[in-house]
């Protein structure tokens, strides 16, 4: 069975972190697992936490009815945590799904601690916010 700084360094995300940041993020991260078609994410709410996807599949619904499916190493919700609005997409499980959890204080503790993770989560944010603005 994998360590969970194995596990966590199998995800892209923290894939570059040391031993020491992993450790840190392995305290304030929550495991847990939801079946398909439950919600994870509902537009509108007040964003309490991020997660990242380690196994399984989630479909995000954006504003204007497109959709994106996101698989293990994809993360969403960090947006609303971020800018400090509601969330703005809908997230269900499309198959049974395991995943991180981190909360809104834990998240900004770990950025605080941790900026290594900010900068590793830059490319895919820029990513979205251009893919909403073309569409």
């Amino acid at each position: 069975m994998d360590t969970p700084h194995e596990k966590l360094r199998s995800i892209p995300l923290f894939a570059g972190l040391d031993d020491d940041a992993l450790a840190l993020i392995a305290s304030r991260v929550t495991e847990f697992e939801a079946g398909a078609g439950h919600v994870l994410v509902e537009r509108g709410q007040e964003g309490a936490g991020m997660f990242v996807l380690e196994e399984g599949s989630v479909i995000v619904e954006l504003p204007g009815g497109r959709t994106v499916e996101q698989g293990p190493g994809e993360f969403f919700g960090e947006l609303a945590l971020l800018g400090g609005g509601p969330r703005a997409a809908r997230v269900r499980a499309a198959t049974p799904v395991r995943c991180l959890a981190i909360g809104r204080t834990d998240f900004a503790a770990l950025l605080h601690e941790e900026p290594r993770i900010a900068v590793a989560m830059l490319p895919v944010l820029a990513r979205r916010l251009a893919e909403s603005a073309t569409h």
